[in-house]
């Protein structure tokens, strides 16, 4: 898998893009000043976008149906994580532009070549307010299997009940 999108696994079966472009714009604006340079603040981050390119062969790679998912995909108009297959974690992104191509046609109006291009852009604030703290995550994990001991045996305390319940009345209707 080269990327997942949501739901949409990229790879070569599917929708594999031979280009991917990133783009990040950093917000810079400047304040005029009389007889100097302008002076300019940094006001963090602005659009990060990410475009995707390719070329699919459907006798080879994914086709009409792959492009179809994507659209579907896109058509939910919801922000999708997108991971990469080397397990970087871009964000949460929008589709903001879908265009495709189709030439080389068989007699039935099948296209032998589609090229696509996919714009993504990223709508979470970053990483950490997407997945939150990840300390805070784990001491929750880890103080929750402190208390997983106490909870197994209550569990079978009541399946034993159950089991006992279930015993008793499966005794009364055969005598």
């Amino acid at each position: 898998m080269m990327m997942i999108y949501g739901l949409l696994p990229f790879m070569r079966q599917t929708l594999p893009y031979s280009d991917m472009q990133q783009n990040i714009d950093y917000r810079w604006p400047t304040n005029s000043r009389v007889g100097q340079r302008a002076s300019a603040q940094f006001l963090g981050v602005g659009d990060e976008k990410i475009t995707l390119t390719g070329e699919l062969r459907p006798e080879v790679t994914g086709g009409a149906v792959s492009l179809l998912s994507f659209k579907l995909l896109a058509d939910e108009g919801r922000a999708w994580p997108l991971i990469g297959g080397n397990g970087t974690i871009y964000g949460m992104y929008v589709t903001e532009n879908f265009s495709a191509s189709h030439s080389e046609f068989l007699s039935n109006g099948s296209a032998l070549k589609i090229t696509f291009t996919l714009s993504l852009k990223r709508v979470d604030e970053s990483l950490t307010s997407m997945y939150g703290d990840l300390k805070k995550q784990a001491d929750g994990l880890i103080s929750g299997a402190g208390n997983l001991p106490g909870q197994i045996t209550s569990v079978i305390s009541q399946a034993k009940t159950v089991a006992a319940s279930a015993s008793a009345t499966v005794g009364g209707l055969l005598s």
